[in-house]
C-alpha cells in the first residue's frame, strides 16, 4: 500500500497499532516495514466503545479507502470505513509504549521487543542477510550441509562444550573405577552440542569439493561480555583444493556481497538505524564516537580493499605503537607469539590501516591442531578477518592435509586419534590442500546494523544466568 500508485481503491489493512492521537489517526504497521501507515478514523461516527480500544498494541483490521495524505510525513493513508478490533491492548499493562526504553529493559521483554522499530529493523535485516547467505553460496555452486549439532568431538579443543545426557543426574551410573558409564547413556558415549560444524564440514568439502554449513553452534564459555553467547549461529565454507589465498580471497568476497545485499534491500531499516546511532552518540564524549556513520561504515567495506597483513608484522606495529608505549592497552605487547586481543585487532583496523584487515600466519601454540603447519614449524596458515568496531569476525585457515603432521600436533595437544579416526580418513583416502573459515552470523548482523551488544541481534539470547524465553 505504502508503494501503491492507485488510490481511491478500496483495501484492508491488518496490523498492530503504534500510536492513536486526536481520537483520528491510527499508525498501523503490519511488521514488514519500518513505515507505517496512517489510517484516518471518522471518529465522529466510531463508537465511543470501540475509541478506548484503540491502543498502543491492540491488534486491528481497518478496510477503507487509499488517498493521499493531506498531513505530512506520509504520502498515502486510509480513510476508515469499518474497524474491528481483532485483539485488545491493555496501555496499563502493555510495556512498549511509544516512549525511549532502555537496551536493558528491551532484553527483559525479549519477546515484545521486536513490536518496536529498531528490533523489526533489526531482525528484519538479519532475515536479509541471511537469505543473502545462501544466495552467495548457492550462485557459486556449493552444496548446503546440515553437520550435526549432537557431537562427540570438540572442534576447537578448547573444552567449552555442553554436554548432552539423558542419563538421571542425581542417580549417576557408575563404572567399576567409579567414573561416570557413558555406556549407559543415550548415545553409548560422551556427547556435547556442536561448537563448530567444521571437522564435518572437512569430509563432505573432500568429497563434493565446495560446501557450507549454516546453523547453530555453542560455546559454555562464561564470558558475559558485549560480543558473546552461549548460543549463536556460525557460517563455514570449506573448500577442496583451496590454499589461504584463495581461502582470504572467499571470504572478502562473501562478506562484501552479503554487506551489499543488505544495503540494496534494506534501506528504510539501515536508515533509521543509522539515526538510532547517531542519536545514541550524542550521549558519548566526542573521543568515543565514532568517525563513520552507520551507512558510510558499511560502505567502507564495500569501497576498501582489505588489507592482508601478517601477525609478525602486526605485532611489530603494535609493539611500537603509541597507545602501547604509553601503557594505554589494558594487555601491552612485549613480545612475538601474544594472543592478540579486541583493543589491538581494533587498533589495527581503526587506527593504523583504516580499512578492514586480514592477518594470517599465526603462532602455531595460539591456534587450533587442523591449520596446517608452515615451513617454520612455528607458525600456521591462519587468517581472522578484522572490522571496525567489532574486531575480529572471521576465523579460517587452509587445513593440515598431511596424515603425518597432523597425527604429530594431535599427539602433543593429547587428541584421541581413535575419538577423530573418520577425520582422519579424508587424510588418509585422497587427501588434497583444501580450506575454510567461520564466520559468527550475529557479529555480522552486529556491524550491519550498528548495534553495541549482541544480544540484541538475536531474537532470544542465551548467556550465562539467562535462559528466559
Amino acid at each position: 500500500m505504502l508503494n501503491s500508485s492507485i488510490t481511491l481503491q478500496e483495501v484492508n489493512a491488518k496490523g498492530w497499532v503504534r500510536t492513536f492521537r486526536n481520537n483520528q489517526f491510527i499508525a498501523l504497521n503490519d511488521g514488514s516495514t519500518i513505515n507505517n501507515i496512517q489510517c484516518v478514523v471518522d471518529f465522529e461516527n466510531t463508537p465511543e466503545e470501540t475509541l478506548k480500544r484503540i491502543t498502543t498494541g491492540a491488534a486491528i483490521s481497518v478496510t477503507g479507502t487509499l488517498a493521499e495524505s493531506k498531513g505530512a510525513g506520509q504520502q498515502y493513508e486510509i480513510q476508515v470505513a469499518k474497524l474491528q478490533i481483532l485483539g485488545d491492548s491493555d496501555p496499563e499493562k502493555f510495556p512498549m509504549q511509544p516512549k525511549k526504553h532502555s537496551l536493558e529493559f528491551l532484553r527483559e521483554n525479549a519477546h515484545l521487543r521486536v513490536r518496536t522499530n529498531s528490533f523489526g529493523a533489526i531482525m528484519r535485516i538479519r532475515s536479509v542477510l541471511s537469505f543473502a547467505v545462501h544466495s552467495y553460496f548457492q550462485q557459486k555452486g556449493f552444496v548446503y550441509v546440515n553437520t550435526p549439532i549432537i557431537t562427540g568431538a570438540d572442534a576447537e579443543g578448547a573444552g567449552e562444550m555442553f554436554q548432552v545426557t539423558s542419563l538421571p543426574l542425581d542417580n549417576l551410573p557408575k563404572t567399576e573405577e567409579g567414573n561416570i558409564d557413558y555406556k549407559k547413556d543415550f548415545f553409548g558415549k560422551h556427547t556435547n552440542l556442536t561448537v563448530s560444524g567444521q571437522l564435518e564440514g572437512e569430509t563432505f568439502a573432500m568429497a563434493l569439493g565446495q560446501i557450507y554449513t549454516f546453523g547453530p553452534t555453542f560455546r559454555a564459555e562464561n564470558s558475559n561480555t558485549s560480543r558473546h553467547l552461549a548460543e549463536f549461529w556460525m557460517i563455514e565454507p570449506e573448500v577442496a583444493f583451496n590454499d589461504l589465498d584463495a581461502n582470504m580471497d572467499l571470504a572478502e568476497d562473501f562478506i562484501q556481497y552479503v554487506i551489499k545485499y543488505a544495503l540494496d534491500n534494506c534501506a528504510d531499516d539501515l536508515k533509521f538505524l543509522e539515526a538510532r546511532l547517531l542519536e545514541e552518540e550524542k550521549s558519548k564524549p566526542q573521543a568515543e564516537r565514532s568517525e563513520m556513520t552507520l551507512l558510510e561504515k558499511l560502505n567502507f567495506v564495500l569501497e576498501n580493499n582489505f588489507k592482508r597483513v601478517s601477525y609478525t608484522e602486526a605485532i611489530d606495529i603494535l609493539r611500537d605503537s603509541t597507545p602501547n608505549k604509553k601503557k594505554k592497552f589494558s594487555y601491552i605487547i612485549n613480545e612475538w607469539g601474544a594472543d592478540l586481543q579486541s583493543e589491538h585487532e581494533r587498533y589495527l583496523v581503526e587506527k593504523h590501516f583504516k580499512c578492514p584487515v586480514i592477518l594470517f600466519d599465526y603462532p602455531a601454540n595460539i591456534k587450533a591442531f587442523y591449520m596446517r603447519l608452515n615451513e617454520d614449524g612455528k607458525t600456521v596458515r591462519a587468517m581472522d578477518i578484522l572490522f571496525p568496531g567489532i574486531g575480529e569476525i572471521v576465523g579460517g585457515s587452509q587445513r593440515e592435509e598431511r596424515y603425518d603432521v597432523l597425527i604429530e600436533k594431535m599427539k602433543d595437544l593429547g587428541i584421541d586419534e581413535k575419538e577423530l579416526y573418520w577425520y582422519l580418513d579424508t587424510r588418509r583416502f585422497g587427501s588434497a590442500v583444501h580450506s575454510g573459515f567461520g564466520l559468527g552470523f550475529e557479529r555480522l548482523v552486529l556491524f550491519v546494523t550498528g548495534m553495541s551488544n549482541i544480544r540484541d541481534v538475536i531474537p532470544f539470547p542465551r548467556t550465562p544466568m539467562n535462559a528466559e524465553f
